[in-house]
């Protein structure tokens, strides 16, 4: 079984309103990529809220493949947003994926292809890299679930990949969608440009 944590409980400050609700197409882009990742082999979505949780529960999808839960600490940052994501994934997950609500052109058959991938290898970590620079969503076996949950808050998530070099496999993709994300209102526009 493989999950996937989508964080989408950040305060958002530089963008000036809720990442999950930008306009992306017809949708906000919250439903968009909940419509990605159920088009793909991933068994289980966590999608952690924090602030603006009560704006975005509208646009979350009833499915039986995605699961909500609330980070009371979202202030503490994305590390605490991940840990209380992982404490909600199915104990029978052998393997976990982490993509921040900020990356709208991530493709579908992207993470099918890192899903094959990882099957085939079964590495501790695997990274999906476009032309050499590393993106999202990174897997990441059960076997880390103890490392996560001993991360202080302020530490990056970075921080295990980073203990376990020789034990990470890059996965090159020809999805430059796993590099771009943003943070302000132009980078978002910049991205839609992309799509035209």
């Amino acid at each position: 079984m493989i999950s996937l944590i989508l964080l989408s409980g950040g305060l958002n400050s530089r963008f000036g309103s809720p990442k999950a609700l930008a306009p992306w197409g017809s949708k906000p882009l919250i439903a968009h990529l909940q419509n990605t990742l159920l088009a793909t082999n991933i068994d289980e979505i966590v999608i952690v809220l924090g602030a603006f949780a009560e704006e975005i529960k509208p646009f979350l999808l009833k499915h039986n493949k995605i699961k909500v839960v609330y980070n009371k600490d979202y202030k503490l940052g994305q590390t605490s947003s991940f840990k209380v994501g992982l404490q909600a994934v199915s104990s029978s997950a052998k393997v976990f994926a982490l993509l921040p609500v900020d990356f709208p052109l991530i493709k579908a058959v992207t993470v099918n292809s890192l899903i094959a991938h990882y099957h085939e290898i079964q590495p501790l970590i695997l990274v999906p890299s476009y032309r050499g620079k590393k993106g999202h969503p990174p897997f990441f076996a059960d076997s880390l679930r103890k490392e996560f949950f001993a991360l202080e808050n302020d530490a990056g998530l970075n921080t295990i990949a980073h203990h376990h070099v020789s034990d990470t496999h890059l996965c090159e993709v020809d999805d430059e969608g796993i590099l771009l994300s943003f943070n302000t209102p132009s980078e978002i526009q910049k991205l839609r440009e992309k799509i035209i």
